[in-house]
């Protein structure tokens, strides 16, 4: 895989096209690719979420082919810690972007 082709083709985030705002999910593309790339930290550093995100999905695939008992709940679980990553996070780089 090329990825210094996919670097050079990331979708632009509409939202902060029209505002010059980042929304919650910017920075998902360039940290998937540090991710890719082997660089953790620096993934890290630019989308916390990520991995949580990744195994969410991977879980999900998971929960999907295997139907584990409590799969659900588990989902849940990682849903709503993905989603608090999310918030905490952009709320941190708002913040600190605004000072």
């Amino acid at each position: 895989m090329d990825l210094n082709w996919l670097q050079d083709h990331l979708i632009p985030c509409p939202i902060k096209s029209i505002t010059g705002i980042d929304c919650p999910g910017c920075g998902f593309q360039r940290s998937l690719l540090f991710l890719l790339r082997g660089d953790l930290i620096e993934s890290i550093k630019i989308y916390p979420a990520l991995i949580p995100l990744l195994l969410t999905f991977i879980f999900l695939f998971l929960h999907l082919k295997f139907r584990f008992r409590k799969g659900t709940m588990f989902l849940l679980g990682f849903y709503f810690f993905s989603a608090a990553v999310i918030v905490v996070s952009y709320l941190y780089k708002e913040i600190h972007h605004l000072s």
